[in-house]
């Protein structure tokens, strides 16, 4: 994944027009990121790098939560359950990790749990991918997040 761009902070503007300058193109940089990682099928623990993506989108957004009405919460909300299904799989990933170095390897026990991991590690793996494709970045979804993000805030006296 790219690394994010740096903010330039307008300090005459107020907080909301910084958002409204900035969020927008944040987020669409994130989802063009996401797509382009998904777009090589990524190993599983390559998906960490997605988990970490969507941690410092939503802690950056969070920085701004009293600019937005309450339409904001509903796409934080969103940023968070996506996480959650990251952690899963990350989760998994460090599970298997971990059993595998303190396993024999060669047992038949070993391999039973390893390849039960593995299925695990698979199966969140295409849970995310699911969300990602029917739920987050369904048909729409970026231009919900980015509209929002670039109309008018709470502090210019008109409603998001």
């Amino acid at each position: 994944m790219t690394k994010p761009r740096r903010i330039r902070w307008d300090e005459r503007a107020s907080a909301a027009a910084n958002a409204r300058a900035h969020l927008p193109r944040l987020v669409a940089d994130y989802f063009v990121a996401v797509r382009e990682l998904l777009s090589g099928d990524p190993a599983p623990p390559k998906l960490h790098r997605v988990r970490l993506a969507s941690k410092r989108v939503r802690y950056t957004l969070e920085l701004f939560r009293q600019c937005y009405g309450p339409g904001f919460e509903a796409r934080l909300e969103a940023l968070r359950e996506l996480q959650q299904v990251l952690g899963r799989v990350n989760d998994a990933t460090a599970a298997r990790r971990l059993l595998a170095k303190a396993m024999h390897a060669k047992s038949p026990q070993s391999q039973r749990v390893q390849k039960f991991l593995d299925e695990r590690v698979t199966h969140q793996a295409q849970e995310f991918r699911r969300h990602w494709d029917e739920v987050f970045d369904a048909p729409g979804q970026l231009e919900w997040w980015i509209g929002y993000l670039a109309r008018h805030t709470r502090a210019t006296g008109r409603r998001a």
